[in-house]
């Protein structure tokens, strides 16, 4: 008795919905089906939305925030009326966009693009902070604030940061524990985020 094998594109589109954070085979599975079961067109929207997201992005040469290919440096670096001496420095784009609804920050930003995660593979060199010293070092900055997440990684990371910031004399301050342990700045709300960037502290 010969088993019903899944065909190749579909499973071609699980295998790679299966690749994507906080996906997994069945969550893969269930949308494969039901971009399967809508209507023609709809695949075909998410396919150009795709193909849009990778031509007409790009990340900022400064903050390497995303921006859209045509901005660069983005809105934010190129923004006279943002403060250059203050740098907020967060783990991923999702991040910005958090901290900005608070509307308490006025400073520039630099996303990191990721933590530090020996277990995953990731190291100081896999991230941005290379392009965060030479920042500190070429821009007259006064105060680096470190926002990454309060979790293992990214208190690991912000320890390393501090370590190398603290050698070329800038103010190294973190965000104030208003932040949930193991919790994400892109879910926190406004009034946490703001309390917490408020009761920075020195590092």
């Amino acid at each position: 008795m010969s088993t019903l094998a899944t065909p190749k594109a579909v499973q071609r589109l699980i295998d790679e919905l299966s690749r994507l954070p906080g996906i997994g085979p069945k969550s893969a599975s269930r949308l494969t089906y039901f971009l399967l079961r809508g209507d023609g067109q709809q695949p075909r929207d998410l396919a150009a939305a795709l193909v849009d997201l990778k031509e007409r992005t790009r990340f900022c040469s400064v903050c390497f925030n995303v921006t859209d290919a045509a901005n660069d440096p983005c809105p934010l670096c190129s923004d006279p009326a943002r403060q250059t001496g203050v740098i907020c420095v967060v783990e991923e784009p999702l991040d910005v966009l958090a901290i900005e609804r608070t509307r308490e920050f006025k400073g520039r930003y630099h996303v990191l693009n990721g933590v530090i995660s020996p277990v995953e593979g990731v190291g100081p060199e896999d991230l941005k902070i290379r392009e965060l010293v030479a920042r500190v070092r070429a821009e007259p900055v006064k105060e680096v604030i470190l926002a990454t997440n309060v979790s293992l990684e990214g208190e690991a990371t912000a320890m390393y940061l501090q370590k190398q910031l603290s050698a070329l004399g800038v103010r190294v301050t973190r965000l104030a524990r208003g932040l949930p342990v193991g919790g994400d700045l892109e879910y926190a709300d406004e009034t946490t985020l703001a309390r917490a960037l408020q009761g920075r502290s020195e590092m």
